[in-house]
């Protein structure tokens, strides 16, 4: 089976854009590769560096989002990235490869600079700590969005570097481009944290009704018999993923026959039971701490391995195993 890498950086609880955008996608993921999902702690430093106090439990309350969500951890080494201190010795390897300029003229580099005012050495390396963790698993492939595919290039570029120099030792892994939904916030915009527009996977019943009561609308559609356009509805965007015979909502919401209100609730009801076995799941996760650190612990033992052994080849390669 080839390998692959997903990662994601420990923010706590996910959220709807999170499930759909990534974990679902990686539940499907598992039944085919050998798979490993990393929860970056090492990244969130490099923007979190001041406040670690709330590290353990984001990271503890992601693992369980992601056992809820469908990762198998009899399919899928599920751990957290410091657990495997080989990430870093690569990173530090490859950082030599590695020049100013090209880190500088990736556009996420330059977006994220303007809107965080982020300007350290490990904010620059970032992409470099990204291949890493790639190519210690020798990754075949790499799920990810078309915002991520230049990080994925530059990882297949410094293998392809790395092989010129020392002999064949890396695979050059692919971009794996999954088309992702964007998930609509509760304001229209994307779903984020950060914009406190999201619906959390650990809400419950009554806190997605009360946010969903409150989600953005066709502006111009004020009052039921207003003539609505679904097709720029925040609201019809998700009835199109939870509500299965959403095409029955268009011509209604079209005549105005379908207000909104009845279309929230609509929404509320489906989105609620698709979400259900989730919540189940999740709530027996959290009351069991220990089991879910100890998944984290053996994943990250699996991973240890397949990395120790690919850093003994690298060393091989490199001519810097001295004894």
């Amino acid at each position: 089976m080839e390998t692959i890498l997903s990662g994601m950086k420990p923010t706590g609880q996910l959220h709807l854009g999170n499930y759909e955008g990534a974990l679902k996608n990686w539940a499907a993921l598992q039944n085919n590769y050998e798979m490993y999902t990393c929860i970056v702690d090492w990244h969130a430093l490099t923007s979190e560096f001041a406040e670690t106090g709330h590290l353990k439990d984001n990271i503890f309350q992601m693992a369980v989002d992601f056992l809820a969500g469908g990762l198998d951890p009899q399919k899928c080494a599920i751990f957290i990235q410091s657990d495997v201190k080989e990430h870093a010795e690569l990173h530090l390897l490859l950082s030599m490869l590695t020049t100013v300029p090209t880190l500088t003229r990736l556009p996420t580099y330059n977006e994220q600079k303007e809107e965080t005012g982020l300007d350290s050495y490990g904010f620059l390396g970032y992409p470099v700590l990204q291949a890493a963790d790639i190519l210690i698993y020798n990754a075949h492939k790499v799920p990810v969005g078309k915002d991520q595919e230049k990080h994925i290039w530059l990882a297949a570029d410094l293998a392809k570097r790395f092989n010129n120099y020392y002999g064949k030792t890396f695979n050059e892994p692919q971009v794996l481009l999954t088309k992702f939904p964007t998930i609509p916030g509760l304001d229209g915009r994307k779903m984020s944290k950060s914009l406190n527009n999201h619906i959390a996977l650990a809400d419950s019943e009554e806190e997605t009704a009360k946010k969903l009561k409150r989600m953005f609308t066709d502006p111009e559609k004020l009052r039921k018999g207003d003539p609505g356009r679904p097709e720029i509805c925040p609201v019809y965007l998700l009835h199109q993923i939870y509500t299965p015979d959403h095409e029955n909502i268009v011509a209604p919401c079209q005549s105005g026959e379908l207000g909104c209100v009845d279309c929230k609730k609509r929404l509320t009801e489906n989105l609620n039971k698709a979400l259900e076995p989730i919540r189940e799941k999740r709530k027996k996760l959290v009351e069991k701490p220990d089991f879910v650190f100890d998944i984290l612990r053996d994943g990250a033992g699996r991973a240890r391995e397949k990395a120790q052994a690919v850093m003994a080849k690298v060393r091989e390669n490199m001519k810097l195993a001295y004894y």
